[in-house]
């Protein structure tokens, strides 16, 4: 009797374990991966490529195969649900803010394994990384490097913001640095660069995430900074 209790509770034990490994099997697997590791996922045929930035921004380049659903829109979480919940996803944006979100978004809905770029497409271009052309209309090339030297030579101290519309941390950040330099007005003047106005610039300086920060000092860069920045680090470091 007591051997045949002793079977059932070992029995018991055995189940309980696996469930719980069953359970933990289910878990979806939500990864950040660079962009080397990035690419080479691409060459899996069963994984779907999404871009979740604007249509805007889909349209000037993306890359190849890529589906647009875009993480601002009302209708975003209606139209992941349409994807294979069974199939991993590949997800990118523009510095990756926005795809970490749609893929904790993508884990709560129960997708099997979700992968997002880090630093998204600024990454991949700063790798030399191809993109498929898009269908809107040709933009202005932006500033050049020789645009930015005449900029930064002609005050004491010009601190240049790079930046773009899509970027929470930019958004953020922004108030702080324009009252920054409206309180040292004639001291200070405050630079913004559009990211996605100006690749070309971004590209000659290597810049593959933002925001992005440099100080300059009689057209000399004295300090940089990647990343969002609180007021009172900005003034400590750059001494101002």
């Amino acid at each position: 009797m007591k051997k045949t209790a002793f079977i059932v509770f070992l029995a018991s034990l055995v189940n309980m374990a696996s469930c719980q490994s069953s359970g933990s099997s289910k878990g979806t697997i939500r990864e950040n991966i660079s962009v080397s590791d990035f690419e080479s996922k691409l060459g899996n045929t069963n994984a779907q490529l999404v871009d979740v930035r604007t249509p805007e921004e889909y349209a000037q380049g993306h890359l190849k195969n890529a589906v647009n659903i875009n993480y601002n829109s009302d209708e975003f979480e209606k139209q992941i649900a349409k994807l294979d919940k069974s199939r991993p996803v590949l997800v990118y944006c523009l510095s990756g803010g926005r795809s970490g979100k749609a893929a904790s978004k993508m884990q709560d809905m129960g997708f099997a394994a979700v992968y997002n770029m880090e630093g998204g497409i600024m990454k991949w271009n700063g790798a030399g990384k191809p993109l498929d052309n898009g269908s809107a209309p040709a933009k202005l090339p932006g500033m050049t490097a020789a645009d930015l030297d005449k900029l930064t030579a002609g005050a004491k101290y010009v601190l240049v913001d790079y930046n773009a519309k899509w970027c929470e941390p930019c958004k953020k950040m922004l108030p702080m640095l324009e009252a920054s330099a409206e309180k040292k007005k004639g001291k200070l003047a405050l630079v913004k660069v559009d990211a996605d106005d100006n690749k070309e610039l971004m590209k000659q300086k290597n810049i593959t995430a933002i925001p992005y920060l440099e100080l300059y000092q009689d057209g000399k860069l004295i300090w940089n900074h990647n990343g969002l920045i609180e007021e009172d680090q900005l003034l400590k470091e750059t001494k101002l």
